[in-house]
């Protein structure tokens, strides 16, 4: 045997050696979080722990509430897994998705084209749009902001409705610290009618106790997803999944109404 002959020879075990070591990295790196997930038994969830309704702190326990609280849970059991909760701060909290530092995020995340760039989202799971609330007993048509010329419109100050209703001249502006205050005056009759999200609106009718009701959604509609960490399909299509499933079993709807008397996966006027 030549020394060349030899030298191969000593060499191929560690050759196959470090390709066996860079197929079982490579598989690693491509796995599916949801293995990950499941072998953990456990589903990171990031949120911002302060936005009530949607995700806060309850003042007498200190323990996470709220609807999308419910919804993780809702999910993870789906999963087969629980929840694990992570709060944070909205400015980092899809860095931190990006990072790696959990799974998903349930915190009101807009599917937005921008944002497709970097994460997958699951199917909407809620969806949003300004929405006008008036008197029940209101005879009048408010289809749109441009039917309000004229007219007062009472919405919270400082937010981006008070610039979308400023853009139409004609519509008379009220301002007001808080939706408590512009809800009083649309009740007593000194403004005509409000404006928020529509999400909003069936958390605030349901706790107002006061005489008014949803009106016509105003602008387009915003569709809220659950990001994740792209190149994970079987992990999306088992979120997808268990997403459908609290739908059909009416859980899902179960939480919305408890926390909006709504169903907010669907549009104000499908209500």
């Amino acid at each position: 045997m030549t020394t060349t002959s030899l030298r191969t020879l000593i060499k191929l075990p560690l050759l196959l050696a470090g390709l066996t070591l860079a197929a079982a990295s490579l598989n690693a790196s491509a796995a599916d979080v949801l293995d990950s997930i499941k072998s953990r038994g456990t589903l990171k969830v990031a949120l911002e722990g302060n936005y009530p309704p949607f995700n806060f702190k309850d003042q007498k326990t200190g323990q996470l509430t709220g609807f999308e609280v419910d919804v993780a849970n809702l999910l993870a059991a789906k999963l087969g897994v629980k929840p694990e909760f992570t709060t944070t701060e909205w400015s980092g909290i899809l860095a931190g998705l990006g990072a790696g530092k959990y799974d998903v995020i349930i915190n009101q995340v807009g599917i937005t084209d921008e944002r497709q760039k970097a994460f997958d989202f699951s199917d909407p799971y809620t969806l949003s749009s300004a929405q006008l609330i008036v008197r029940k007993d209101e005879k009048r048509e408010f289809k749109s902001l441009e039917d309000l010329k004229g007219k007062k419109l009472g919405l919270g100050q400082g937010t981006n409705f008070e610039q979308k209703a400023k853009s139409i001249p004609g519509i008379d502006v009220r301002t007001y610290p808080g939706a408590p205050e512009y809800l009083a005056d649309l009740a007593s009759g000194r403004i005509d009618a409000a404006l928020n999200d529509s999400l909003l609106v069936g958390y605030l009718l349901k706790n107002a106790n006061l005489p008014l009701k949803g009106g016509a959604p105003v602008g387009t509609v915003d569709k809220i997803g659950i990001p994740f960490r792209k190149g994970n399909p079987e992990f999306k299509a088992a979120l997808n999944k268990a997403l459908a499933e609290i739908q059909k079993d009416g859980s899902f709807k179960a939480a919305s109404i408890k926390w909006f008397g709504i169903d907010v996966s669907k549009t104000p006027t499908a209500q």
